[in-house]
């Protein structure tokens, strides 16, 4: 079928879901992703003609160019439909050059939703490509080569093949060994709380211990504790200095890139790159029964929360239909956040009235709890602020102190469609000034102070963006080679260091202080943005950092000294050949191997006890093991002469009502040793792990 205008995105889908929005004039492709690249056999970098870059098209891409090629030949107009940021601004930058087009004439079109108005709004009115963002782009992906190029063949080198090195992955190394750190310095220290339970009008309330003779209190140990509990004579205490506020509470900003990827971990249990996938699903377009697919969302890679006022009226549309005027919020006008685009918004619903529950039955799972995310985030932003009545008060007697605190939500506001944790009602009895209210129970508690939690993916995106390292689009693929290289290792859902890890930071943050120092990350960051804005040319922010930076790699290739990590004896005969068995360091952790490699090739999995004797075979021991998701499960040591398997760990006990094994169950808020047959539960057990 003839066409007179060929319109070319990134993605097949969006192909798809556009094509139904044009009409037969138009024929819509996708590139499928970038087309010209940097060669991966070399740098590709010209150092001494200004760093120009030799591009090539990528290998395998020859019959999709040719395609390309030949569908522009047949075309009146092109227009070049890629993402709406600097990586999509290269691409059509590529594709122009691929396709003999001139960048200056108008044949580039953006729009930030895949919905039929945004795009055929866009096609009428192309633009021609932005150098600038084109720019921008080229200095990520120069300086990253210069980088990585240079640093990964050394590491090669000097510890060991396949590993690397990265302007952001190893900022983001560093940080997660340098908590580890302040975990393994930290020294733990005493303190006492006192939790009081209080009744007025037979009804009990809770108040904490707050001020011991007129200080804010400190119980560092039991003998503070006893000076403390010693001037509590009866259990008459007077109500002192009511007071009674009322309190508001704002919405949230809607959705950045990288506030998705934490909330979605936080709410969802969502792996950052679970999340990116599933949000290109809604951007790009799902179809909706029996009409052309349309995209549920706005485009999911931006740092900006800056919102249209087609979307603001739409939101305040659904708002005062659904909920009423007064649930309407005051929303200033956004400032365009330096650096960014202005076609960029935040990450929205493309129409307000598409509620979640309109849209369920043609989402997956996934999809539909992201997408009741992001909606209910973005209506919860335009919405009024909670309020809440509150009310504190001091129970005094002699010279202790108890603080009693309590709310009351007064108007839902915005929390009538984005719930929040600890929002909850905690109502106390009509207290009044001088009167008295009885003690019933007064506990004093000991703790220890806790050192620093070790970085979770949503607390380290949420540290690298308020460092300003790195950019949204980084964050996902930057976790990923963390881990793929066995830098780090997720454990329950937490970052921690591999010794490969700690090598490897030691000899970078050693020879090359700038690439781990954040600072100086976020100001190079800073500059890079600089460019985008045509404030600054590419070539001399790519010249002021590799001359010193060359300086340095001369340094280190005579100073740094080759690290062998040894293997280390694991104590056993290797059952094929009887040599001695070690601990050799792989690609995906460290597993046992025969040290008459490679004469012999027998390896095995390293695999960790818990102390409990298979219940099926009763000889073999249970082993905690990992599937090929990284899931923790629990097996027999003796597989596959026994294939006993259980996702929960079993315990030394057999369950009292039909002798069944007993497992630890994991629940919201600890966990129960539970029988698999459903006859027997113990008591929740909060926090740590339950002891057998």
């Amino acid at each position: 079928m003839a066409y007179k205008y060929l319109v070319i995105v990134e993605s097949p889908t969006k192909a798809k879901t556009i094509d139904k929005y044009l009409g037969r004039n138009y024929r819509v492709v996708a590139s499928k992703g970038h087309l010209r690249d940097l060669p991966k056999s070399r740098m590709g970098i010209d150092i001494e003609n200004d760093y120009e870059p030799d591009y090539i098209n990528i290998r395998g891409k020859g019959p999709l160019i040719k395609e390309l090629r030949k569908d522009a030949k047949k075309a009146e107009k092109v227009f070049l439909a890629s993402d709406p940021d600097r990586e999509g601004e290269a691409i059509a930058f590529h594709l122009a050059h691929i396709l003999g087009l001139n960048p200056e004439d108008p044949i580039r079109v953006t729009y930030n939703e895949v919905t039929k108005e945004a795009v055929k709004e866009a096609i009428a009115n192309p633009r021609p490509i932005n150098m600038d963002l084109v720019d921008a782009q080229q200095a990520r992906r120069v300086l990253d080569r210069l980088v990585g190029y240079n640093l990964s063949p050394m590491l090669w080198k000097k510890v060991k093949k396949g590993l690397s090195a990265g302007r952001v992955q190893s900022v983001a190394l560093h940080m997660i060994i340098n908590r580890e750190n302040e975990i393994r310095a930290f020294k733990p220290e005493e303190y006492w709380t006192v939790e009081g339970s209080f009744i007025k009008d037979r009804k009990t309330f809770k108040a904490n211990a707050s001020k011991f003779k007129g200080k804010k209190l400190d119980l560092k140990n039991e003998a503070d504790v006893k000076a403390f509990m010693a001037e509590i004579k009866t259990q008459d205490f007077t109500v002192e200095n009511v007071t009674e506020k009322e309190r508001k509470r704002n919405p949230q900003k809607p959705f950045t890139t990288s506030s998705m990827q934490q909330e979605a971990a936080k709410k969802l249990n969502f792996r950052t790159r679970k999340t990116m996938m599933v949000a290109q699903q809604l951007y790009e377009g799902i179809k909706l029964g029996s009409g052309a697919p349309v995209g549920l969302i706005t485009y999911m890679r931006t740092d900006s929360t800056r919102i249209s006022d087609s979307a603001k009226a739409g939101a305040k549309a659904y708002i005062t239909n659904t909920y009423g005027k007064e649930y309407l919020g005051y929303q200033p006008a956004s400032k365009k956040a330096q650096g960014s685009q202005d076609a960029h918004e935040a990450i929205r619903p493309s129409s307000a009235d598409r509620t979640p529950d309109a849209v369920k039955d043609y989402l997956s799972r996934d999809q539909f709890r992201l997408y009741s995310l992001i909606w209910s985030r973005f209506m919860a932003s335009q919405m009024a602020p909670a309020i809440y009545d509150t009310v504190s008060a001091d129970l005094v007697q002699n010279q202790a102190t108890f603080r009693a605190n309590g709310s009351k939500i007064k108007f839902e506001g915005y929390q009538k469609v984005y719930t929040e944790a600890n929002n909850k009602d905690n109502i106390l009895p009509e207290l009044v000034n001088g009167e008295t209210v009885k003690s019933k129970d007064l506990e004093p508690s000991q703790h220890f102070t806790q050192p620093p939690a070790r970085y979770t993916e949503a607390s380290l995106i949420k540290k690298l963006e308020e460092d300003g390292v790195g950019r949204p689009s980084t964050y996902s693929p930057t976790i990923e080679t963390l881990i793929k290289r066995y830098y780090v290792k997720l454990e329950a859902k937490r970052f921690e260091p591999t010794e490969l890890g700690e090598i490897v930071d030691k000899m970078i943050a050693e020879f090359f202080p700038e690439i781990v120092d954040t600072s100086f990350t976020a100001d190079l960051e800073k500059e890079l943005d600089e460019i985008e804005t045509d404030q600054k040319e590419w070539v001399e922010v790519i010249d002021a950092f590799f001359k010193p930076f060359h300086k340095e790699l001369e340094k280190a290739e005579v100073e740094m000294e080759k690290i062998e990590i040894k293997d280390e004896p694991a104590g056993f005969k290797c059952p094929v050949d009887g040599g001695e068995m070690v601990i050799k360091m792989g690609r995906f952790g460290k597993f046992y191997a025969c040290a008459n490699f490679p004469d012999c090739r027998h390896t095995e999995a390293i695999v960790k006890e818990i102390g409990v004797t298979c219940p099926k075979c009763h000889e073999g021991q249970v082993v905690e093991r990992k599937s090929k998701k990284n899931r923790i499960f629990y097996g027999c040591s003796r597989y596959p002469d026994c294939d006993f398997t259980d996702w929960n760990k079993p315990v030394a006990r057999a369950c009292p009502k039909c002798d069944h094994y007993l497992v630890e169950k994991k629940i919201r808020g600890g966990k129960q040793i539970v029988c698999p047959n459903g006859d027997y539960e113990e008591d929740v057990q909060k926090g740590e792990a339950v002891e057998a």
